[in-house]
């Protein structure tokens, strides 16, 4: 019997998902996003991955959530803003046994999900991918996702097991973990420093992390996340230095996916990100005035758009 898989927010990293797992014969895929003009390629000449990757797969895309059957496992992937409206959307097609994973940035979104959906797996991926057009997503590196059980929610592990198989045999790199706080809060902080601080700047991340005031920011900006961590006795998976490093040496200008919605005039992920852990750390007595403060200015800089009197 086939397991059913549906991608909710089948974007740049959620068609990767969701073109990966259609390869395997016992899994039936359900994308399903906003955008008819995607769902509407997808369905004419199928999804088409390149990059890292390259093939173009037939599956099922739709934007009616009520044309999507029950379904076993849920990969969110849409941006952390829109979640809400995703899970309201979508939580029927995980029935009362369903398992969704959250593959988003920042924190809060397990919580959402958690809200209509049973079991929740936490996830974090540095991952890079970008839409080229409709139907069509540019996979620009594979790396480790990092799954595990959302605690509150009480996922038994054998649940994040067999997703993370299911993963595994469509070729990507998976770790299921007991515990995918540390690696959910490496990738956070990492995004804490790289994400505002390019928004703000305008520079690409190799450009950032090679000027020294933007590089001193970084560091400044990571040690606060880092602080709040240690705070909530949450250990890091890995160095978000290391990973900042790996970026910078990529070919090519890659740009920080909140400068992208800065240039597009769209939300941001920065409530998520900066705004998430400045919460934390006020909550918690640890000083964190940088993540205020770029969460301010970033937040300044959206209102400049809808209000620039």
């Amino acid at each position: 019997m086939s397991v059913k898989i549906c991608i909710v927010g089948c974007g740049a990293l959620g068609s990767v998902f969701a073109a990966h797992l259609a390869r395997l014969d016992d899994v039936e895929v359900y994308a399903y996003d906003v955008s008819q003009e995607h769902v509407r390629a997808i369905r004419e000449s199928g999804l088409q991955i390149s990059g890292a990757v390259e093939f173009t797969i037939k599956l099922r895309a739709t934007s009616e959530a009520k044309e999507i059957p029950v379904c076993d496992f849920g990969i969110f992937a849409t941006k952390s803003l829109h979640t809400r409206a995703a899970v309201e959307q979508t939580a029927h097609i995980f029935g009362t046994s369903g398992a969704v994973c959250s593959v988003q940035n920042g924190l809060g979104n397990e919580e959402i999900i958690a809200e209509r959906v049973r079991y929740v797996i936490r996830g974090a991926t540095t991952m890079a991918a970008h839409m080229r057009g409709p139907g069509h997503a540019g996979f620009e590196f594979n790396s480790n996702l990092w799954i595990g059980p959302f605690e509150p929610s009480g996922t038994p592990f054998e649940r994040v097991q067999q997703l993370a198989d299911l993963l595994k045999c469509s070729g990507l790199r998976v770790v299921a973990l007991e515990d995918a706080r540390g690696a959910q809060w490496t990738k956070l902080v990492f995004n804490s420093a790289c994400n505002p601080v390019g928004a703000l700047t305008q520079l690409h991340h190799g450009a950032a992390h090679r000027f020294s005031p933007t590089s001193a920011l970084y560091e400044a900006l990571l040690q606060e996340g880092e602080s709040v961590a240690k705070a909530m006795e949450i250990t890091l998976h890995s160095d978000p230095r290391e990973m900042i490093a790996e970026g910078a040496r990529a070919l090519g200008k890659r740009n920080v996916s909140m400068l992208l919605d800065i240039l597009a005039q769209r939300p941001t992920e920065v409530d998520f990100i900066n705004g998430a852990i400045a919460d934390c750390g006020e909550k918690l007595g640890v000083p964190v005035p940088l993540n205020r403060a770029v969460w301010r200015l970033v937040k300044g800089l959206e209102h400049s758009w809808t209000d620039p009197s």
